[in-house]
């Protein structure tokens, strides 16, 4: 039975307009809840008896909200206040979303129509839904909700307003202000949800970090080594790491003043880089202790850049495969391991000799495995300061190196930083 169905199945049963119920139907399967499950949320909003869902809801403080809540009225403050367009049920549909606080805490809200609240407001939210997103309650406004200005006096331990450092920024975050230098930027054709379009993509740097970035309505005053200040914009996951996305309703305007930019990553340890679940720039310093299968002179598709394996891509079936030259070595510093990958420049300094030199050296042994044993050799057993990309899924930790040095730490001052570590 499809949404249209049980829509007029449970008007009938709550004695309702099927107009009504069809959009609370349609609304919670656009966020992925299962349908049977949002029929059991659409029957207890209404009443199984019939009612015509205008009992008051009572008030809850914020960190009283969880996702077994059906509905909620709650007093706070608007902390940011973002405009974004998705895709649902086949047609462009703009939302209002942003964050929300009390002195108990704070949720992220999404408004299905305009309701004009701003940053600073106090206000009072009546009739608003509980939905579930990233794990966390979140406040769902729609036609049955309400907002009013409150007279409440309220002083929240959040910063008011979306203004951000890039390293403050996380996946899901909304309604943020950057003021950012144009790092690196580039035009492509994608293939969008209204066919192909023109974006924007690149990399933003403050005196925080670095983070790529997304235009997805390109803006004049995005190019290279420009300074900008960056108005509702929101965030999202990309390759394990946040992903500034710039849109039609962000603001971009040049900035007068310059934005310093760091030159240095985070230095974290293995264990706190993992932990994060993923850095756009992040720095490790740990020992090689091994290399990995799929180490030295390699083949790659000519078609999709994968390994091939017997002459075998996984994509491509039986392909010419291309030289390359990669490494993977697993670092560790104590507190955790990652899999640092060198790409073939980085391969070539390790090693001590460019592609051609490996072909060399794996036609007169006639075997591949030299080129690794050669790389092996080089490198485990010694530290390394090592930069770049990283990303964790359930295969583990990958560090995509943009540089891999010799580190300069000294040993002792690191086994007494790893001391204090186990000790805490």
């Amino acid at each position: 039975m499809d949404v249209e169905d049980k829509a007029e199945e449970l008007a009938s049963d709550l004695g309702v307009t099927k107009e009504e119920v069809k959009d609370d139907l349609e609304n919670l399967v656009s966020y992925s809840v299962p349908l049977e499950e949002a029929v059991q949320s659409v029957r207890r909003k209404y009443g199984e008896g019939g009612s015509d869902g205008s009992e008051s809801i009572p008030e809850k403080d914020i960190a009283e909200i969880t996702t077994d809540d059906d509905g909620v009225s709650v007093t706070g403050v608007v902390l940011t206040a973002g405009t974004r367009s998705i895709r649902y049920q086949g047609s462009n549909h703009v939302i209002h979303e942003g964050e929300f606080a009390d002195e108990t805490g704070k949720i992220s809200y999404t408004a299905w129509e305009d309701f004009g609240i701003e940053p600073g407001d106090i206000v009072t939210i009546e009739n608003a839904g509980i939905r579930e997103w990233e794990g966390q309650p979140e406040l769902n406004l729609g036609e049955r909700t309400t907002i009013a200005l409150s007279d409440d006096a309220l002083d929240v331990p959040y910063e008011i307003g979306g203004d951000h450092a890039l390293a403050d920024l996380a996946p899901g975050d909304r309604g943020v202000n950057v003021e950012v230098v144009v790092l690196e930027v580039e035009s492509k054709r994608i293939d969008g949800r209204d066919g192909e379009t023109e974006i924007l993509s690149g990399v933003f740097g403050d005196e925080s970090g670095r983070l790529p970035f997304t235009d997805w309505d390109p803006h004049e005053s995005i190019e290279t080594d420009a300074t900008v200040r960056i108005e509702d914009a929101f965030v999202r996951e990309f390759r394990g790491a946040p992903s500034v996305n710039v849109s039609e309703f962000s603001t971009v305007a040049p900035l007068s003043r310059p934005v310093d930019v760091t030159d240095e990553a985070p230095r974290l340890s293995i264990r706190e880089a993992v932990d994060s679940g993923g850095q756009f720039d992040v720095a490790v310093v740990g020992t090689a202790i091994a290399v990995r299968d799929g180490s030295g002179l390699i083949e790659r598709c000519p078609e999709c850049g994968r390994v091939v394996q017997n002459g075998q891509c996984r994509s491509h079936g039986a392909v010419e495969g291309e030289d390359d030259l990669r490494t993977k070595a697993i670092v560790d510093d104590g507190t955790g391991t990652v899999t640092a990958v060198l790409d073939e420049e980085l391969t070539a300094e390790v090693y001590g000799g460019d592609l051609a030199d490996a072909r060399e050296h794996a036609r007169d042994a006639m075997d591949k495995e030299v080129v690794t044993d050669a790389i092996r050799d080089a490198i485990v057993g010694q530290e390394f300061h090592v930069r770049g990309s990283l990303s964790v899924d359930d295969y583990g930790a990958t560090l995509n190196a943009a540089t891999f040095e010799p580190s300069a730490d000294d040993p002792a001052d690191r086994a007494r930083e790893l001391l204090a570590e186990v000790g805490r």
